[in-house]
């Protein structure tokens, strides 16, 4: 009984109210699939190629699975999931994690896990990366695909202006505040992640 009580916690935990209160709608029951990157399931988003493998009506809202690649420069800003657990393992390339006051250099064949309320940032350190990730519940995607285009080839977009570093980031902030994901202040990026210091 203790046991089947956990996986019906769980389960509810999946269809719990978002970070505004309004419960998630129902989603279709998950049925097997293989699927592998494609333009059919590939995006453009702020300079990186992003690749649809699972998203929540897929999985049932158990969890999002992207496969992204993108060049050294259209990294996020240091932000926090308040909703999401994040786990990263990267294909090729190399990347620095800034968490917990801590910085973690992450190389190809390692992985690196983020849980949700953890303020964190990561910087490409090699020209390219190539990372899976591995984001739960489900629903993060469905942030990205308001402000993403389909991507014309499967190759890393060439157009500089459209990146985290370019953009007038007002639309995006809220967007994702909706998902439970913030950008951090100034203050707070000096005070959690000290080691963080974008290149010049």
């Amino acid at each position: 009984m203790e046991f089947i009580t956990e996986l019906s916690v769980q389960y509810l935990d999946i269809f719990a109210p978002d970070t505004k209160g309004t419960m998630l709608p129902q989603l279709p029951t998950p049925k097997a699939f293989k699927r592998s990157p494609a333009l059919e399931n590939s995006s453009w988003y702020k300079g990186i190629l992003v690749s649809q493998l699972a998203g929540e009506t897929d999985t049932g809202g158990a969890f999002d699975l992207i496969l992204g690649k993108m060049r050294k420069g259209t990294e996020p800003p240091p932000h926090v999931h308040e909703r999401d657990d994040e786990f990263f393992y990267v294909l090729k390339g190399s990347m620095a994690v800034y968490t917990e006051g801590q910085r973690f250099d992450v190389a190809s064949g390692e992985c690196m896990f983020l849980p949700k309320g953890n303020p964190h940032a990561f910087l490409v350190q090699s020209d390219e990366i190539e990372v899976l990730t591995f984001i739960t519940p489900g629903g993060f995607l469905n942030a990205v695909n308001q402000m993403n285009i389909p991507a014309q080839k499967m190759e890393i977009p060439t157009d500089e202006v459209f990146t985290y570093a370019t953009m007038d980031l007002t639309k995006t902030m809220e967007i994702f505040e909706k998902y439970g994901v913030r950008f951090l202040s100034p203050e707070e990026i000096a005070q959690q992640m000290p080691q963080f210091h974008l290149p010049c």
